[in-house]
C-alpha cells in the first residue's frame, strides 16, 4: 500500500473536523510537561474543544481550498490544533490563559469565523467573554429594572397601598401651599416706612 493511501484518511479526518468549525487555533506545544499537557487537554475538552497533534503536511493538505489556507505559514515546527464548533473564542481564551502559566506553550495563529488572526489578534480575542457569560450579563441587566420596580411596588403595599400614598399626596400639596402663602402675608403686615 502506498504512503499516500495511508495518509489520505488522516487528511480526510482533519478536513472533516475543521469543516463546520467556528474557530481553529494552532500552537507549538514543545516544552510542556506531561502534567501541563494533560491539564490543557482537560480544560479544552471541558469547553468542547477538540485538541490534536498532526503532522504539518497533513494539516496543510486538509487546509487547501478552505478558509484555513491562511494558516499554512504557521505550520513550521511541531504543531497542535484546537478546533471549536460551538464557541468561537473558546480555543483562544483557554490557550492564552494557559500560556500565561506555561510559557512553553506558544500560539502560532488561528482562524475565527473565517478571519485569519496572528498571535496578537488571538490574544485580543481571548479577552472576549464566553457566550454563556455574555448571556448571563444580558439577563442580569434585563432583570435589574424589573427587580427595582418590584421592590418599589412592595414598599407601597407595605405602607398601606396606593390609597395611603394618594391621601398623603394632597396633604403634602396643602402644606406646600400654606408655606408659600405665609411669606406673602408677612410682607403685607410689615408697615411701610
Amino acid at each position: 500500500m502506498a504512503k499516500v493511501e495511508l495518509k489520505q484518511p488522516i487528511v480526510q479526518a482533519i478536513a472533516e473536523e475543521i469543516k463546520d468549525a467556528e474557530s481553529v487555533v494552532l500552537v507549538d506545544y514543545r516544552g510542556l510537561t506531561v502534567a501541563q499537557d494533560t491539564e490543557l487537554r482537560k480544560q479544552l475538552r471541558e469547553a468542547g474543544v477538540v485538541y490534536k497533534v498532526y503532522k504539518n503536511t497533513m494539516m496543510k493538505r486538509a487546509f487547501e481550498g478552505t478558509a484555513y489556507e491562511g494558516l499554512e505559514s504557521c505550520l513550521e515546527g511541531p504543531s497542535a490544533i484546537a478546533i471549536s464548533k460551538d464557541d468561537a473564542t473558546a480555543p483562544a481564551r483557554i490557550l492564552c490563559k494557559f500560556a500565561k502559566d506555561a510559557p512553553a506553550l506558544e500560539l502560532k495563529g488561528g482562524v475565527v469565523e473565517g478571519n485569519v488572526y496572528d498571535v496578537a489578534g488571538l490574544t485580543e480575542l481571548s479577552k472576549i467573554p464566553s457566550r454563556e457569560e455574555l448571556l448571563s450579563r444580558l439577563l442580569g441587566s434585563m432583570q435589574s429594572p424589573i427587580a427595582n420596580f418590584a421592590r418599589v411596588i412592595n414598599q407601597i403595599a407595605e405602607k398601606g397601598g396606593a390609597d395611603a400614598v394618594e391621601a398623603a399626596a394632597p396633604a403634602e400639596e396643602t402644606a406646600e401651599a400654606e408655606t408659600a402663602e405665609a411669606p406673602a402675608e408677612e410682607a403685607a403686615e410689615t408697615p411701610a416706612e
